[in-house]
Order: structure tokens, then sequence, then C-alpha cells
């Protein structure tokens, strides 16, 4: 094999699989670089759609990517395994040996070599430390979550309906903590599961018997975003029947059961955690690296990180600053994409012997989708500075062309197209909700 200049790069997320792509379409095929992708899973799903898995409004399979079929037309190699050593000395990753799902070892623990590292390994949500929160709570940081809730959710509607059908108690409380982006959107999906699965044989279980409370501990939703846009976000819950309760910590999770910092109790059959975010634990101290209290990777505004020239981390698990402000670039998908594309120029430049491009994170705006219902949000302009308020069609028309961006940087435009008439046909032939 030619001794090429080797780029690993740990996590298949949106940013990082973004940046394979077009490291081995530009690298990797011409043989200017040989390019590595370590991910724990075999296949990709946008993260920003897992709330639409967990609800069976997106069926995972058909929006799926094969790694290793992608590597093979995108120039890449693929390698399957966690993450969880660094030898900085000896520029190696350790992987963590690949166990089947009897806890079998398929793989043993290896070593992969590197020239340059690139770790975006993304977040999970943070449960602070709240007692209860991990065994009482479901979580979507992965595709493998989204499906056990819904499988658990399918399950809970098959029970109450049957209970409804013999006459017997069937409230249904489900319970989301958290009113960022993605619990506020995960309610307005399972306020449409709720009056779509009747449609399909559960129609003794009415929609007025599955509640739905979004519980946020700052005073008002979406926090991080404009106070407008929380307050539209606010007012369409209400309109889907969304019980929304602010200013309300929760202090311990039990089975069935919120416990308020005020001491006040609330009862939750399904309670979802969507709350916060941290990266993984063991990027702390990973090879001495500098980490901050969610974990992040502390870099420069290269994306270089502190301590060493060869190792770059990007994405929701790196604390990068920004010039002229004291907060660090927010962990959003946006962020994580303009990301991707200048870490690209910066490896591009490293291999002519270049000077790294520094990150400067532009703001293009947020937009909230309440499912079938209504798409709110706001678009930045990029010479006024000002923001504009869309909502409707023309919101929903934006919030769909984000998931095509992201599609367009990794099949390009042809292939994008055919999978949108692809993705038409499926939904004209296919319930509106998956049902298994």
């Amino acid at each position: 094999m030619e001794n090429l200049h080797h780029i690993v790069v740990v996590g298949g997320g949106a940013g990082g699989l973004e940046l394979v792509t077009r490291l081995g379409n530009k690298l990797g095929k011409k043989r200017k670089a040989r390019i590595t992708l370590v991910d724990a899973g075999l296949t990709h799903v946008w993260k920003p759609l897992l709330h639409e898995v967990a609800s069976g409004s997106l069926d995972a399979s058909a929006n799926e990517i094969n790694y290793r079929a992608h590597a093979r037309k995108h120039h890449y190699e693929f390698q399957l395994g966690r993450m969880n050593g660094l030898d900085r000395d000896a520029k190696q990753v350790v992987i963590a040996p690949f166990l089947d799902s009897e806890g079998r070892e398929v793989v043993p623990e290896r070593r992969i070599e590197y020239d340059t590292l690139v770790i975006a390994v993304g977040s999970n949500a943070n449960d602070f430390g709240t007692p209860g929160a991990l065994d009482n709570c479901l979580f979507l940081d992965s595709l493998n979550q989204a499906r056990r809730f819904h499988n658990l959710m399918l399950n809970a509607f098959l029970r109450k309906n049957h209970d409804a059908q013999s006459g017997n108690s069937h409230a249904l409380p489900i319970t989301i903590i958290g009113a960022g982006a993605t619990g506020v959107e995960l309610a307005a999906e399972l306020r449409l599961a709720s009056r779509e699965l009747p449609v399909y044989g559960m129609n003794h279980l009415r929609p007025e018997d599955v509640s739905i409370t979004v519980i946020e501990a700052a005073e008002r939703i979406l926090p991080a975003l404009p106070a407008r846009l929380s307050a539209a976000a606010t007012r369409e819950l209400e309109n889907q029947n969304v019980r929304v309760m602010t200013g309300q910590p929760v202090s311990e999770v039990r089975e069935g059961t919120l416990i308020m910092k005020d001491g006040t109790e609330l009862v939750s059959e399904m309670t979802i955690w969507a709350a916060g975010i941290k990266a993984p634990a063991f990027l702390s101290g990973l090879g001495g690296l500098e980490t901050n209290r969610s974990n992040q990777i502390k870099v420069r505004q290269t994306l270089e990180t502190t301590i060493d020239p060869d190792i770059f981390a990007f994405g929701d698990c790196a604390e990068c600053p920004q010039p002229d402000s004291d907060r660090p670039v927010p962990p959003r998908a946006q962020a994580a994409h303009q990301q991707a594309d200048v870490l690209f120029k910066t490896l591009r430049n490293r291999l002519q012997g270049e000077e790294a491009v520094p990150f400067v994170y532009n703001d293009h705006g947020s937009l909230i989708n309440f499912s079938r219902y209504t798409t709110v949000g706001n678009l930045m302009g990029n010479l006024s500075g000002r923001s504009m308020y869309i909502e409707g069609k023309v919101a929903r028309l934006f919030y769909l062309s984000l998931y095509r961006m992201h599609q367009v940087a990794l099949h390009g435009f042809l292939r994008t197209g055919v999978i949108w008439l692809m993705d038409r046909i499926t939904r004209a032939m296919h319930p509106r909700l998956k049902l298994h």
C-alpha cells in the first residue's frame, strides 16, 4: 500500500460523514491521502430526524445510509468500532472490541494509526445528575434508542386501547423533559401519532386520552432562540393540546412519577429526557486533551485541539471559540455542517503545507417543525444581520430543505433528486405512520 497521509475521522454523524465524503471525493479518489471513517454503527441517520423515527412518522430503514456502501462509492475506508482510547505518542486510535448481540467478541481490540485525527462523535442528552433519570427516562441520542421508543410507544397505545375497550382506566400520560427543538418537535409528532393511530384499528383510545406535557426549567420554551419564536411555539403546542410547563425544574424521576423542585408530583407513564447536551464521557481526559465540564474537547478557532496540532475536533463534541464573543459555537446541525466545510479546506491545506482556515460561525436562523401541522422559524439576513420571522408553508419548505442540503453533501444533486422522488412514492404507498 502507498505511504499516503492517513486522515482518520471518528464519528459518522452529520458533520463527520459530510467531511469524509468530501475528503474521499477530492483527496482519496486522487490518491492524495488515505481517508478512514470509524463509527460504532453500520448506518447513518441524520440526528435531527430521530424524533420522527421515535414517533413513527419516519421509517428509518428508508433513510439510512450504509457506511460500507457509501465508503466504496466515495473513496474512503470504513472501520466498525467504538473509540475508547488514544495513544498520542504512537499516533494511534484505540478501538474497543466489537461484540455481537449476545456479548460474544467478534473483533478484538485494535489500533488504527493516523497522521491527522478528527474527532466528531457528537453529543448526548445531559441529565445533570438528576436522580432516577437514567433508570426511568427514555432518550433519543441514537437510532437504536429512537427505535426502542417507537416500539414502547406502539405497545403503550395498544395496551391502553385494550383497556379502553374493556372499560378500564386507560389514560396515557407522556412527559417530555426539556423544551429545546427536539422536545418541542417530539411533542408535536406524538400528538400526531395519538390522532393517527385510531385510524389503523386503535379506535377505542381517543386522542384526548393521551396527555402530553413538555417541561422546561427555563422561563420559556426554546430558551436559546428568540422570544418571538418561543411565543409562537408555545401557542402552537397549546393549540395541539400539549401542556407546557416552564420554570419547573425536575428534581427526581421515579417510575411513573416526576418530582418537581417545589415538591409537587406529576404522573407520567412514559418519560423522555430531551434536556441539555454533553459530549460522550470517554472524551474526558482522552489522551490528555483539554476538555470542559460537558466533556467537550477544547479547540482553537481553527478546530485544532489546544495541545496537539495533529488532532482536530468539531461539532457537538467540541468547544470552539469565536472572535468578539465570550460564547463558543452553539451545538447545532448547521454549525457542524459549516465546520465540516472549513475543516475540509484546512486538511487539504495541511497536505500542501499551507495555513489552517479559521472557523467563523454564521447563524442562518432557526426552524421548528410541528409535524404536519405547521412550521415556524426565523431566518437571519446575511447583510443586515436582522432576523425575519416566517411560518406556515414557506417555513416548512425551508425546514425540508435543511435535510435535502445534507443529502446533497453526501450524494450530490442528481442522486438527491432521485431519493426525493422515491420518498414521494414511498409516502404515497405506505401508511402515514410506521405501525411496527
